[in-house]
């Protein structure tokens, strides 16, 4: 399955891009409009590229009555990035978004701007999942102290999966006056540079769940897509790559099941936990937690 990691295609503008995607996952949304951060917003890197974008959206009155609708139309299947301070305001947007026709919800706790660690990640995974029956993805950071348990907090709180990862933060220079070339100063580094710490990631997080995991950072070919899948994932997200080339979803998911073949894999997804020994599987964590299994991913 190949998605697009959240931020990094307004299907809106680009509605044949997202058509090639099984799943379109949204901007993140937050409870009130936000600006975001002043300009510049991007810069370019030799390793990948910052952004520092601060969460800038509608807000959810404006996605409901405006956004979502229009989205739904494209074709795939929508998946809803959520923001928030709080967890109760996690836990109103997803109930909220329940009584929409979303497919699942993905709850941004990895952006700087909402990053959340262990007892965090928690009460909002706990308090989105009291209000919702849809299936939730916790997005979590790289930079966690303890990624494994940052994960497995998640999945007893009642996550459905994971995603993983968003940005590391980076800085980067001009040139010429040697100042930050983003008005934060500082962005999250996306790209080619995060690939092995995405791998690490999700094979960290993969071996302390066995829960389904949306793996992204840094893919551009099928071969980086199997890597991911080796490590745990259980589907693909395309994030940087999507700016330079839109026609990467069809490219990557060519280059994943040619690359597979060739490996002797029957289909992609033979290879999911290839690169571990024994590791627990989702039935075995879900049952050992008495949570759901049934999500198919």
């Amino acid at each position: 399955m190949i998605l697009n990691a959240s931020g990094c295609l307004d299907a809106l503008t680009a509605p044949e891009v997202a058509r090639e995607l099984d799943v379109f996952v949204t901007k993140t949304v937050t409870p009130l409009p936000r600006e975001g951060n002043p300009p510049v917003r991007i810069a370019e890197t030799d390793v990948g590229m910052l952004n520092s974008i601060g969460l800038a959206n509608p807000g959810i009155d404006r996605f409901l009555s405006d956004v979502l609708p229009r989205l739904l139309e494209i074709g795939p299947p929508v998946w809803v990035s959520v923001g928030g301070f709080a967890a109760s305001e996690y836990a109103d947007l997803c109930a909220r978004l329940g009584e929409t026709d979303a497919a699942a919800l993905e709850l941004n706790l990895s952006c700087p701007n909402v990053a959340a660690p262990e007892g965090e990640a928690t009460a909002i995974v706990t308090a989105a999942r009291g209000a919702t029956d849809k299936p939730i993805f916790a997005k979590l950071a790289p930079g966690l102290p303890d990624l494994p348990a940052v994960a497995e907090a998640a999945a007893v709180a009642g996550a459905d999966g994971l995603s993983l990862v968003n940005t590391i933060r980076g800085l980067a220079l001009d040139p010429a006056s040697l100042q930050p070339r983003l008005a934060t100063e500082s962005g999250g580094l996306s790209g080619p540079a995060l690939r092995p710490v995405a791998l690490a990631a999700v094979h960290a997080a993969y071996r302390a769940t066995g829960l389904p995991i949306v793996g992204m950072g840094g893919v551009e070919t099928g071969r980086h897509a199997l890597e991911l899948i080796a490590a745990g994932a259980s589907a693909v997200a395309l994030g940087t790559v999507l700016f330079a080339d839109p026609g990467a979803p069809t490219r990557v998911r060519e280059e994943l099941e040619a690359e597979a073949a060739r490996r002797g894999f029957d289909e992609p997804l033979a290879a999911r936990g290839a690169a571990h020994g024994s590791v627990a599987t989702f039935a075995d964590a879900g049952s050992k937690r008495g949570g759901r299994v049934g999500l198919k991913l």
